[in-house]
Parts: C-alpha cells; structure tokens; sequence
C-alpha cells in the first residue's frame, strides 16, 4: 500500500502550475460573482481542489501585500530559523550531557594524598 504525505501533495504541482493558475484566477475573477466561485471553477480545470487553489491564491495576495500575512520569503526565513534553533538546542543538549559525564568522572575518580 502507497502512502501519499503531505510533502508529496503538496509538490503534485509545480511552481509553474501553480503561478499560472493563480494568474487566472487574478484576470478572471471579475466574471464570476466571488472569488471563491472563480477558484472553484479554476481548481476543477487545472486538477486540483477549490482549497488547493484558494490557498495559493491566499499566498500570491500576501506576497504582494494585497493581504496581511506572512508572506512566503518570511515563512521560508522562520523554517531556517526555527531549523537552526532546533539544531542548535540539539547541540546545547549533546554539550550538557557530555559535561555531566566529565563532571560525573571527576567526582568518582580517587582524591591524591
């Protein structure tokens, strides 16, 4: 049995796809009575949910600060960051327990007369 990840979801379709359809969906929004009517009708022509499509759409408009939120340059900079903060309280954490092995060493060894 295949199992599908969300990584593997989420790369289904590519940046390319992806711009393009969110382009759409831009230029023709104004035929239809809402945006959310524009992706759904978008999203089933491209091959993908309506929520896929209101997501990437949700991301454009945040990149281009046409809506509050972060966009995706600072989500990428908060993965690094948050990344290099988990690899660094892993090291912090190696350097503690090594020091408690030291410490531990120095107490059982014999005192010189």
């Amino acid at each position: 049995m295949m199992v599908i990840t969300k990584s593997d979801m989420a790369n289904r379709h590519s940046p390319e796809i992806r711009a393009r359809a969110v382009r759409i969906v831009f230029k023709h929004q104004g035929s239809y009575e809402t945006q959310v009517g524009a992706i759904a009708a978008i999203a089933l022509k491209i091959g993908c949910i309506p929520q896929t499509l209101s997501g990437w759409v949700k991301q454009a408009e945040n990149d281009s600060a046409m809506r509050d939120g972060v966009t995706t340059e600072e989500r990428n900079r908060i993965k690094m960051l948050e990344r290099e903060n988990r690899k660094l309280r892993q090291t912090n954490e190696i350097l503690r327990k090594g020091l408690a092995c030291f410490a531990q060493a120095e107490l059982d060894r014999p005192l010189k007369p």
